[in-house]
């Protein structure tokens, strides 16, 4: 097969070359399946999107992704072709011929991987008998009720019956491996494992289900994780058979991969195996071809955002925008998983101690969160009429002026000042001064929430008391509904608005990876995390001083929720006493991680794992010695030499302080190279479990 290899692995400057042998991808056909191939559900959409182009540089026509068949997907999504590898055209044959339609062409995304789709209805017929196998199998019964298990199991016994027809056409060349994301794609894994179809095997778990249900069920989740009856929990929660997919899943592949440290603690004792790689996720980073690029584009799009506060805080418009920083957390409205309750607990005692200092210094915090409304709130879309009234009205008065002091100057006079402007001209900016003029408080929410009275923001914003009164120095505007730049409110996209603020704020409870600190991160934009999402975890074992940074990791996992509460709001406060030199310093260094959050470093862990899996489903031809860690090293930035960027280790006696601070023993170029310079050793899943930080009650095996 013709095939396109890349030497990004060893391009990326900073990073040490990759040392694993290669696999001769020349002989062997690449599977990876997972429910959302070409169907957009959730996070493990952007994984395997984002993943496809390193992966088809590394694999080239052997790569094939696997997913559900939806009609509207495929014609907007799929180029359809011919499958050029015979021996998988035979195989769809086979099916096809049986009733049971499958569907082959190119995903329209970057790197153009091919797909095959499997029509879950067309096969439905089967359901029965398919559920008698897998009892028969496995002992694992599924209920008539479940829609969604139903779904992926008839997904599932495809896909074995896939790799049945395939390998019987291959025989022992070429090796087939097979990637399983999630335990809708458990299915798969299992039936091919119990038939003793020749597969090499990897499952990756992005979060265990029960983990999920026991998190949004407001559970003390990390301190108890080895104390949880697992099957009792899952059986209460009716999906019982859905946990045993997963954990059979987890059994039978030959490697066994989750995306972040903590995933791995929590898989250990939810599923009883231990992953054999972590594989963090990672983005497509593009680099700007202008220098400091970034930072122009935080201004524009800052003052786009400015624009916003202008007309939802007029008549209250008594701070300085000049000195106004812009906060946002978004995503899936989970108010205690994503961390919005210490987040709003944390924004109160900040703008207490903002008030006390006399700080000079405006927070705006942007929530983000899809939420059930019913249309824009009214005074939100007065607010932006009435600032487009006063950009009009001081347009038109500004053409007059102009004019008359440009024929003036040809006159060679000076004009009179006091006479430039006639009475209309003070008429008409009088009554726009008097349009301004506002008896209510500007809203918190831009929308009408149809659950307006027991919305967890909401109640937790009366409980504290954040109304956007003219006292506060931390104002809340709560966006219920994901930002488009055809909004008459917030006409962004969420890439310009993230570019726009000035920190991301993610205090996550259960967090697997997390995403939106890590596009903060490409962005030049510093967030915060906490030590349970899995981006904190990876930023703590490849950064030694994340803060310095732009990484902000609140431990929410060996302090009490006040104490978290604490330190989150001394980041915050922290952040708010930076200088804007001292913040241009920061953006610098945070957009200088980004190499580390993509693909072309991250694929690596991808690549250990199917080594791995071709060694142990294939002894004879492969050999890997599994004491061996794996040869994945990564950046260790030490703390920057130069002026730190945190005011706190200026010892400034007050919140605020000059604006001009002596930096000039700063030096981005020689700082960046420094960086470059700095590897961290070896990176080993052996060290996250078996560290000497562990949960408590958590066992040492």
């Amino acid at each position: 097969m013709p095939l396109t290899r890349s030497l990004s692995m060893s391009s990326l400057s900073g990073l040490p070359l990759w040392e694993e042998e290669d696999l001769p991808v020349e002989e062997m056909l690449l599977f990876e399946v997972a429910w959302e191939v070409t169907n957009k559900v959730g996070g493990i959409y952007t994984v395997i999107q984002t993943k496809a182009k390193i992966t088809v540089d590394e694999w080239g026509e052997n790569l094939f992704m696997m997913g559900p068949y939806y009609e509207h997907n495929f014609k907007t999504q799929v180029e359809a072709c011919d499958p050029p590898n015979p021996a998988i055209k035979k195989a769809m044959d086979a099916l096809n011929t049986n009733g049971c339609q499958v569907h082959f062409g190119r995903w329209l995304i970057e790197g153009s991987p091919y797909v095959i789709l499997f029509d879950i209805e067309s096969a439905a017929w089967n359901l029965d008998r398919w559920r008698g196998d897998l009892w028969d199998t496995c002992g694992i019964g599924m209920p008539f009720n479940d829609r969604e298990a139903n779904n992926a199991l008839i997904f599932g016994s495809l896909i074995a019956w896939f790799f049945k027809e395939l390998t019987d056409q291959t025989g022992d060349m070429p090796y087939v491996i097979a990637h399983f994301h999630e335990w809708q794609a458990g299915a798969g894994l299992i039936l091919i494992r119990s038939r003793r179809i020749p597969v090499a095997t990897v499952f990756t778990t992005h979060a265990t289900l029960l983990g999920r249900y026991l998190c949004a069920g407001n559970v003390d989740f990390y301190n108890n994780l080895d104390k949880f009856n697992v099957d009792q929990e899952a059986g209460e929660r009716q999906i019982y058979h859905r946990y045993c997919l997963e954990r059979a899943a987890v059994h039978c592949a030959h490697v066994f991969t989750t995306v972040s440290q903590i995933t791995a603690v929590e898989a250990s004792h939810m599923l009883h195996r231990k992953p054999d790689v972590v594989t963090p996720n990672g983005l497509n980073v593009k680099k700007f071809s202008a220098m400091h690029e970034f930072q122009n584009l935080h201004s524009t799009n800052k003052n786009r955002i400015q624009e916003f506060i202008r007309g939802h805080f007029y008549g209250h418009l008594d701070f300085n925008l000049e000195k106004t920083l812009s906060f946002f957390i978004a995503g899936r409205y989970e108010f205690s998983n994503k961390g919005a309750d210490i987040f709003l607990e944390s924004l109160s005692r900040l703008n207490y101690l903002l008030r006390v200092h006399k700080s000079d210094v405006t927070v705006v915090v942007f929530f983000i969160m899809p939420a059930k409304t019913n249309n824009f709130n009214v005074e939100t879309l007065k607010g932006q009429a009435v600032r487009k009234q006063l950009w009009d009205t001081a347009h038109s008065v500004k053409e007059k002026f102009g004019k008359r002091l440009y024929e003036a100057l040809l006159k060679g006079e000076i004009p009179d000042m006091n006479t430039i402007l006639d009475r209309d001209d003070f008429t008409i900016m009088k009554r726009a001064i008097f349009a301004t003029q506002r008896h209510t408080l500007p809203p918190v929410t831009t929308h009408n929430m149809l659950d307006d009275a027991s919305d967890p923001i909401l109640a937790n914003v009366r409980r504290i008391g954040l109304f956007n009164s003219r006292t506060d120095r931390v104002k809340i505007v709560f966006h219920p509904e994901f930002l488009s730049s055809t909004s008459p409110l917030l006409p962004m996209d969420y890439e310009e608005f993230v570019r726009g603020c000035h920190l991301g704020v993610f205090p996550s409870y259960y967090e697997p990876w997390g995403y939106t600190p890590g596009e903060c991160t490409v962005m030049g934009i510093p967030s915060v995390t906490t030590n349970l999402s899995g981006f904190g975890c990876f930023m703590e074992d490849h950064v030694s001083d994340p803060a310095a940074y732009g990484i902000y990791i609140v431990d929410r996992r060996f302090r009490s929720a006040d104490e978290s509460c604490n330190q989150l709001t001394q980041f915050m406060l922290s952040f708010c006493q930076q200088s804007r030199r001292q913040r241009i310093i920061q953006r610098n260094r945070t957009e200088r991680l980004s190499d580390l959050l993509d693909w072309r470093y991250l694929g690596r862990f991808y690549q250990h794992a199917r080594h791995l899996a071709v060694s142990r489903a294939f002894p004879d031809k492969f050999q890997k010695d599994p004491l061996v860690p794996p040869q994945t090293q990564g950046f260790r930035y030490p703390r920057p030499a130069s002026v730190p960027p945190s005011p706190s280790a200026s010892l400034h006696s007050t919140p605020h302080h000059s604006d001009e601070d002596d930096d000039e023993d700063y030096d981005e170029d020689e700082e960046a190279e420094r960086d470059r310079l700095n590897i961290k050793a070896t990176f080993s899943l052996r060290d996250v479990l078996e560290g000497e930080k562990k949960l408590p009650g958590e066992s040492g095996d």
